[in-house]
């Protein structure tokens, strides 16, 4: 039923007003009968890729064929393109070539369509799911538009699923299905914004309830039956692998502790690696609390090691604690803004040499050519603290560590200040 119910119209065309909405450069463009330049729709599974394909094919009065780039090859290319040749000089209408999941095809592959986009014989539009700038080759990203396409929202959806229920041609009208609202809006919310897992379920549900007599009611158990268990979605490589870790990585910066949680079962219910994750939680622990809580790296090893030791499912709580953990954790970026500074040093000022008194003199040559001389052991003093630079002379007195104010860093950061102060009293004492 989802491939029954596509729309014939643009106007029909639920979603996407961004794109084909009316005043937009695409809606004036078919409505004008012209579009020569390739297109490329990125956006997620069932919000109307293919539709909008065919929908432009057909707005143009153009040829429409289509293949996946999971079953075809090159082969399949130029077989198509020879035949687009062949249409093309009979009567100069755009042959339309869609490649549903163009990410699945490989350099190779992609570089095929180049000479026969140039050249004009084909009008290019692949669909794809995966951010076309890491999928797609350089010279087919320049000369294809790119449009992102939004999932379709659940009101959306509801209304895709009205039009079913009421279509006695192409849709359910003719079966009379009674589905509350409350119902409805179930399957709408449960589909993640794809129209067409959202068809199949009603279809489903439908052909159960049709064998029944009397009323025939979907109620919420049937419902939930058709959509089965809502799986997690993510791309163990792709852009939403990415958008997830930097969504939990921001969220526990922020000390939100319940999105923490939530960020954290996306990923792990999607069956990402937990080790993967649990190396990104100990460099948080680093990069984002620091010495403001020496503990945190302490906790999130702990956890790691945990991830190694009992495997999934059962860390899942480990990891949760550690999440937890550093969320709650005082922050501080200290430590981080302090190696920054302290490597863009050495890469932006010379290597200067070790000054002699902090070197080592194991043998008599290097003693007599003033290795270590001078060095002020600090056991032999006050507080363990001399009127000594380490750093090489053109360095001296640089900063770099600049403890804040959260949590063991007002410590720290007392301690520094301590420091600083006891050295200058030793400077003046000299």
């Amino acid at each position: 039923m989802a491939d029954r119910m596509r729309p014939r119209t643009l106007d029909e065309l639920v979603g996407q007003e961004h794109i084909v909405g009316p005043g937009k450069l695409l809606r004036k463009a078919l409505e004008q009968g012209e579009l020569h330049q390739s297109l490329i729709f990125w956006g997620p599974p069932g919000c109307g890729k293919t539709t909008l394909a065919r929908l432009i094919a057909t707005e143009v009065k153009g040829r429409f064929v289509t293949f996946s780039a999971v079953t075809s090859g090159v082969a399949d290319v130029k077989r198509v393109v020879g035949e687009a040749k062949r249409l093309r000089s009979v009567d100069n209408r755009p042959f339309f070539l869609f490649i549903d999941e163009i990410h699945r095809f490989n350099k190779a592959q992609q570089d095929a369509f180049l000479p026969h986009i140039e050249d004009g014989t084909i009008v290019f539009i692949g669909a794809t799911t995966e951010n076309p700038s890491f999928e797609v080759i350089g010279p087919l990203l320049s000369r294809s538009r790119v449009f992102v396409l939004e999932a379709l929202t659940g009101e959306q959806i509801q209304l895709i699923l009205r039009r079913a229920l009421e279509d006695k041609e192409q849709g359910l009208g003719k079966q009379r299905i009674q589905i509350p609202k409350d119902v409805l809006a179930f399957i709408a919310d449960h589909a993640q914004g794809d129209a067409r897992v959202a068809l199949n379920a009603l279809e489903y549900a439908a052909s159960v309830i049709a064998k029944e007599k009397g009323k025939r009611t979907l109620t919420r158990k049937y419902a939930e039956d058709a959509l089965q268990k809502r799986l997690a979605i993510t791309d163990k490589e792709g852009e939403t692998h990415y958008n997830l870790i930097s969504a939990l990585h921001k969220t526990i910066r922020g000390g939100d502790v319940d999105a923490s949680l939530y960020w954290l079962a996306r990923m792990m219910e999607a069956g990402e690696d937990p080790l993967y994750i649990a190396r990104r939680l100990v460099r948080f622990a680093s990069e984002d609390v620091g010495n403001a809580d020496p503990q945190a790296l302490v906790v999130a090893v702990a956890a790691k090691d945990a991830v190694d030791f009992i495997g999934y499912p059962e860390c899942k709580l480990a990891l949760a604690q550690v999440v937890v953990y550093l969320a709650l954790a005082p922050k501080s970026n200290a430590l981080y803004t302090a190696y920054d500074a302290a490597a863009r040093a050495v890469h932006e000022r010379p290597h200067y040499p070790v000054p002699l008194h902090i070197r080592n003199a194991p043998t008599p040559l290097m003693k007599d050519l003033g290795y270590g001389k001078g060095y002020m052991y600090p056991h032999d003093y006050e507080d363990a603290i001399v009127a000594q630079e380490y750093f090489p002379e053109p360095l001296a007195g640089s900063r770099f560590y600049r403890p804040k104010t959260a949590g063991f860093e007002k410590e720290l950061r007392a301690r520094l200040e301590a420091f600083f102060k006891r050295r200058k009293e030793a400077k003046d004492k000299e």
